[in-house]
């Protein structure tokens, strides 16, 4: 613990002083100026956490050695950080009779060099190939058909593209994340992104069962987290295919398309907004503000259920734990039993422990969001009054306080303010 806590204080240190003084630093084609202060230490503290959350547009606010040197390596190492420590919780699970449940710095480099980058570095070649970005050049002036200047920004993108995914990270290099042509090109290129943001998440709970030597455990967990992800698809899916009330009343029909590409439509929309929620991925390629009532929901459910389904690489097979454990002392006072799971007995310590670590999620974004809704100065930020404002400011809290920088629209997440793109 130690250990983890000095590393991400030393790479909050580098990452806020990256983007500070990125005017005077080199990879800077466009001259981007410092970025302020509040907003580094926000990004920094974001991108440390594995929680990427984003309220700048990348391409007009970062440098290239920003992006790559600052978040793209903290997309790494925050990464590897989830898995060391789901590793390192296995161990406590798996050995009987141990003094340590390893290294935290053995572990961190273990993940990275012999996991993370390989794959990255295969996934990096793929997204090229689909039309990706990978350039150290300036951005492109074109000339319109109408014979309007247009800049297109481009860059390192399709390096940090691949950790994103991979990684559950989300942070976007520009501005509307995985709905930009640059960072999400193709059907291909949407539906490899999808499988890879689940890859290593649900490949630890195999990881599990194998270390405790009870394979089931680990399929058990598996089917759980499936049950909840199938069912949160096929709300999100019929809300958004069956459009609203006020289209059909104006003689629309078909499903609800605001806020999706049309190269993605509505399954491919429905199915990412589902498996980035629940997989702790800020990567977004729909506007999940624009989203029926009832297709956002599962969204916002999905974080505030701490990310367990599928979850962050790590933090959702101990998240899951957490209720496993709960649920085995629950079990054990039904039937008599001293509680225990594969060979541990589960006392009030460890009930203790799991509850503090399952209330502190909603006591953070259920109260910061009631400061926000009563404090005059947050009240006349909000950019809707009503249940739309409410809901985008519980969506905001939702999203830092759980790790997932997911988009809930214009205004929060990964995202600005989309429409400033069009």
């Amino acid at each position: 613990t130690v250990a983890m806590l000095f590393f991400h204080v030393g790479g909050f240190v580098i990452l806020y002083a990256l983007m500070r003084f990125q005017a005077v630093l080199p990879f800077n084609p466009m001259e981007q100026s410092a970025v302020a202060p509040d907003l580094s230490f926000n990004t920094a503290a974001s991108f440390i956490t594995n929680t990427n959350w984003q309220n700048y547009g990348g391409e007009t606010t970062l440098s290239y050695l920003t992006q790559m040197l600052g978040l793209t390596h903290q997309n790494f190492l925050s990464a590897a950080t989830g898995i060391a420590i789901a590793v390192a919780l296995i161990r406590g699970f798996a050995r009987s009779s141990v003094r340590t449940v390893g290294n935290f710095w053995v572990d961190v480099t273990r993940t990275t060099l012999y996991v993370l980058l390989p794959i990255c570095v295969v996934y990096a070649l793929f997204l090229v190939w689909q039309g990706i970005p990978q350039t150290l050049g300036a951005y492109v002036d074109a000339t319109t058909l109408e014979g309007a200047k247009q800049t297109i920004a481009v860059g390192p993108v399709a390096s940090q593209i691949a950790i994103k995914m991979l990684g559950t990270n989300g942070g976007g290099f520009f501005n509307v994340n995985a709905a930009h042509p640059f960072e999400n090109p193709t059907a291909l290129s949407n539906f490899v992104q999808m499988l890879s943001i689940f890859a290593i998440g649900a490949a630890l709970t195999n990881v599990f069962g194998r270390m405790v030597g009870n394979q089931r455990q680990g399929w058990a967990i598996l089917a759980a987290m499936g049950v909840l992800f199938i069912a949160g698809v096929a709300v999100t899916y019929w809300a958004e295919a069956s459009g609203t009330s006020i289209m059909h009343a104006l003689g629309l029909s078909g499903g609800n398309m605001e806020g999706k590409e049309v190269r993605f439509g509505i399954v491919a929309s429905a199915l990412f907004a589902v498996i980035t929620t629940a997989a702790s991925c800020g990567a977004v390629n729909a506007m999940h503000d624009s989203f029926t009532a009832l297709g956002g929901m599962i969204p916002l459910i999905n974080m505030q259920l701490g990310e367990l389904i599928i979850g962050g690489v790590g933090a959702g097979l101990y998240g899951m734990l957490l209720f496993v454990v709960l649920a085995i002392f629950v079990a054990g006072l039904m039937v008599g039993r001293t509680p225990e799971y594969v060979g541990k007995k589960i006392e009030a310590r460890e009930v203790k422990m799991a509850m503090l670590a399952i209330l502190i999620l909603p006591l953070m974004y259920l109260g910061w969001t009631a400061v926000a809704v009563v404090l005059p100065s947050a009240v006349a930020s909000m950019a809707n009054a009503g249940p739309h404002g409410f809901s985008e400011v519980l969506y905001a809290f939702t999203s830092a306080t759980g790790n997932n920088g997911s988009a809930f629209g214009g205004l929060t997440g990964n995202t600005l303010f989309y429409n400033l793109t069009l």
